[in-house]
């Protein structure tokens, strides 16, 4: 039997205040097994990426419980949310927030730094050098791609080898064959360290090379909430 890693139950969620708030995620329940690489797909608006910056630690539910990996993070303060993500979640986004004047090195490396990783650098030059930057861990992101910066923030979110990667749109900055290469990167390196990969997107190619596909629609999961091992145990032969 498969072991979940991610368990959100009546996860709720609303964002801004009074006229201007927005009730984002409707008591959502959803269940991802270890090494599973699921796509949360909708229509813009849906809650998609809302949802994985409360996977990610980044936003913290009004109600309901959220466990990763068997920690609850709903019973843990800022400080705790943020040990617990730099140990074991690694995060992409779209934009890759690279800082620019830090060479790739440094942006793979400092991060583990403030973690007291020993070795940071090591590690980072063994990460760069795995997504096919080897050569340029001495530019800046200002003199790198967009494909070479999302490989740096892939190598980045990969160095503290984390038990769950998360993508917002990886690949929503990038030209059609350049955002190819970088999902192959992904899959392929989920797939090497058996990780738990949960990605939003827009693109239905990429979403349908993932396990299983979560479909939400104004902050509520229409389809796809739980494993297929589990919804096919639930239903009698």
């Amino acid at each position: 039997m498969a072991k979940s890693i991610i368990d959100l139950k009546k996860a709720d969620l609303t964002l801004g205040q009074a006229a201007a708030s927005v009730h984002v995620l409707k008591g959502i329940d959803l269940s991802i097994d270890a090494g599973e690489s699921v796509g949360i797909v909708g229509p813009s608006g849906s809650g998609k990426s809302t949802l994985l910056m409360v996977l990610a630690g980044l936003e913290r539910l009004d109600s309901g419980e959220i466990h990763i990996d068997g920690a609850g993070l709903h019973g843990m303060n800022e400080d705790q949310v943020a040990d617990f993500r730099g140990r074991n979640i690694g995060i992409v986004f779209q934009s890759f927030h690279l800082i620019p004047n830090m060479t790739a090195l440094e942006n793979v490396a400092v991060p583990l730094e403030l973690a007291n990783v020993a070795g940071a650098f090591d590690i980072a030059r063994r990460e760069l050098t795995a997504v096919g930057l080897g050569e340029r861990l001495s530019h800046y992101p200002g003199q790198l791609s967009g494909g070479e910066q999302q490989r740096v923030a892939i190598a980045r979110a990969l160095a503290p080898s984390p038990k769950l990667l998360i993508a917002d749109e990886p690949t929503g900055n990038l030209d059609t064959e350049t955002g190819r290469q970088i999902a192959d990167l992904l899959f392929a390196k989920q797939a090497e360290r058996g990780m738990t990969l949960v990605l939003v997107t827009h693109d239905p190619a990429l979403a349908a090379r993932c396990s299983r596909q979560v479909a939400m629609r104004s902050g509520e999961i229409v389809s796809g909430a739980a494993p297929a091992a589990a919804v096919s145990e639930a239903v009698p032969a």
